[in-house]
């Protein structure tokens, strides 16, 4: 059997099998739409948190971007980490407790005013459609290589299968969906790294692995990576940071970002009590760690498989001639995301880091300039591939990758349809508008974000996990504040919360739409998104810890100068946080 019609197998199977529970589990009620009727068990409920927050980003580029840049790129993996934590046990038993079926919704009666219930929608739709352009571009490079199509065909393929069991099946399809695509995914992502762990180190376990000796030199695998790329002009893999303090801002962008994303919190309204919203979290944190935990080993597996693939001999003078290329690399080429260009006419491949630095010794050997450009989304991907592994792991991985970024996009698409139907259009527009009817909207807003995100998810601002990362730096600017400060301070008024969620929107949007050249301002022509013209040395994608900041500043700064929120509004917040009174709040 051809490795196309193995992947058409898997694929095709993985797909039926998410139709059938859409098909099976299909919302017939707005509850059911939204929180799959408040009757999720906790640990189904923490399998399929875990297969929406193990995004694209996650299962296809996080370990592509650890892979390029090694210890600097751990901030994806130490921050989406401890912002889950963040959010098991700041927010998400408080707003189970809350009782409502939408952020926007508690942000709304608990500021008591629709104002602030439509700056949240504006906030909401804003960090979710940034966050699911990068799902559908993953989705659109898994397809583009192993349907053999090219990438916008891919995401019209996968914009199709969203809809059928997201449209169709609301979070009760979702759910159940997302707990199929979980086993999917860490079948996929673990299966692969068993393999090459073997292969590399002889150690069975990934995570061991990456501790252990390289089988063919000797030495510590770290050791041994460190050696191939600083022999090509490459910084060392576990090299330190220079810049401290972008890194913690980006680590903390991360992690409040993650706890304010709301495609995550609203997995929380579909328990039964809040003791299942705890239990639900912890089983998640099980779940999410046996990819993360791997995670860090495929990186670096993967990027020392890449170099050797160029450099088999082991003497970074002599690379592989282009026509003896693997067939891997021919495979992928037909997408675009790996292209050659044979700069120095010598018909080999040199990839080397094409910098000043290393200038000298490129050109002692006769070197031009770097040959091989290979985008960071694809090694994952392409690593069962790299690795010679069977024709069977790289249609699991295949399908995998494609049920990462089909669980979260599901995930973000309803938090999306939610906001408008529920809280736009119900909220807001149409307050008498029946079940039916919100229902259908409901319906109707979620395949209208499927096309917009699908039109976007074609011209992506950067790889996966950076366009994820623009998602949660605004998100923890604007939602995350307004989220803690409802829940845990009874003096922040609802005046107070608009103007810090408009601050911290506004400049979080700015200073990234600046200096990624999406807005122009007359005579700066754009600054350069390059460290040395950062404002202090903070990248756009550190940006939204300072967003939230402002965010902080400002609600706190306006509360105070205004009236405090009426007395009912402060016994509800005491009600959320603690036990006494709150017994009526807990499961309606």
């Amino acid at each position: 059997m051809s490795q196309f019609a193995i992947n058409i197998l898997f694929v095709g199977g993985s797909f039926a099998l998410y139709v059938a529970i859409a098909i099976w589990a299909k919302a017939g009620s707005t509850k059911d739409f939204y929180v799959a009727g408040g009757g999720v068990h906790p640990v189904t409920n923490g399998m399929a948190i875990g297969a929406d927050w193990m995004s694209a980003a996650s299962f296809i580029s996080m370990a592509g971007l650890i892979a390029a840049g090694g210890y600097a790129n751990s901030t994806f993996l130490m921050g989406w980490t401890g912002g889950y934590v963040l959010l098991a046990m700041l927010l998400a038993p408080y707003l189970r407790k809350f009782g409502k079926f939408t952020v926007p919704e508690f942000i709304g009666d608990r500021f008591y005013s629709k104002n602030a219930r439509l700056v949240a929608v504006i906030c909401l739709i804003v960090a979710s459609v940034t966050y699911v352009i990068g799902q559908m571009a993953g989705a659109g490079v898994a397809f583009s290589r192993f349907l053999e199509v090219d990438a916008t065909m891919g995401l019209i393929i996968a914009a199709v299968v969203v809809f059928v069991y997201a449209v169709l099946g609301g979070m009760k399809g979702i759910t159940y969906t997302q707990v199929a695509q979980y086993c999917v995914l860490i079948v996929a992502y673990t299966i692969p790294a068993v393999f090459i762990s073997l292969q590399l180190t002889g150690n069975p376990i990934p995570a061991l692995g990456l501790f252990s000796d390289h089988t063919a030199s000797g030495m510590p695998i770290l050791d041994k990576l460190n050696q191939v790329i600083t022999d090509l002009g490459f910084n060392e893999y576990t090299a330190d940071v220079d810049n401290k303090l972008n890194m913690v801002l980006f680590t903390l962008t991360l992690m409040i970002g993650t706890a304010g994303l709301p495609h995550v919190i609203i997995r929380f309204f579909t328990v039964p009590k809040v003791a299942d919203a705890r239990w639900s979290a912890g089983w998640a944190l099980v779940f999410i760690a046996l990819l993360y935990l791997t995670a860090p080993a495929v990186a670096s597996m993967a990027r020392l498989n890449l170099m050797t693939t160029i450099y088999p001999e082991g003497t970074q003078s002599a690379p592989i001639q282009y026509d003896d290329r693997p067939n891997w690399v021919k495979e992928w080429e037909t997408t675009g995301l790996i292209q050659y260009t044979d700069k120095n006419g010598d018909g080999r491949i040199q990839l080397y880091n094409d910098t000043p630095a290393f200038k000298s010794e490129a050109e002692a050997r006769g070197w031009n300039g770097n040959e091989l450009d290979v985008n960071r989304d694809i090694l994952v991907l392409a690593n069962p591939e790299i690795a010679n592994l069977p024709g069977w792991v790289v249609g699991l991985i295949a399908a995998g990758g494609l049920a990462a970024a089909l669980s979260t996009a599901a995930g973000l698409l309803l938090a999306i349809s939610s906001a408008v139907s529920h809280d736009l259009i119900k909220g807001s527009i149409n307050p008498n508008i029946t079940e039916k009817g919100e229902l259908m909207a409901a319906r109707i807003s979620m395949s209208v974000a499927i096309v917009v995100a699908t039109y976007l998810g074609a011209n992506p601002p950067g790889f996966a996990a950076q366009v994820v990362a623009l998602a949660f730096g605004i998100a923890a600017a604007s939602l995350f504040p307004a989220l803690m400060m409802g829940i845990f301070s009874k003096r922040v008024n609802n005046t107070g919360a608009i103007s810090g969620m408009l601050v911290g929107l506004a400049f979080t949007l700015a200073y990234i739409f600046v200096y990624k050249g999406w807005l122009f301002i007359p005579g700066t022509n754009n600054l350069p998104d390059t460290p040395e013209h950062w404002v202090l040395g903070i990248s756009p994608l550190s940006v939204g810890a300072i967003g939230a900041l402002f965010n902080f500043v400002v609600a706190f700064a306006v509360s105070s100068a205004t009236e405090e929120p009426p007395q009912e509004i402060q016994d509800l917040v005491e009600s959320v946080r603690y036990p006494r009174g709150a017994s009526n709040a807990v499961d309606h």
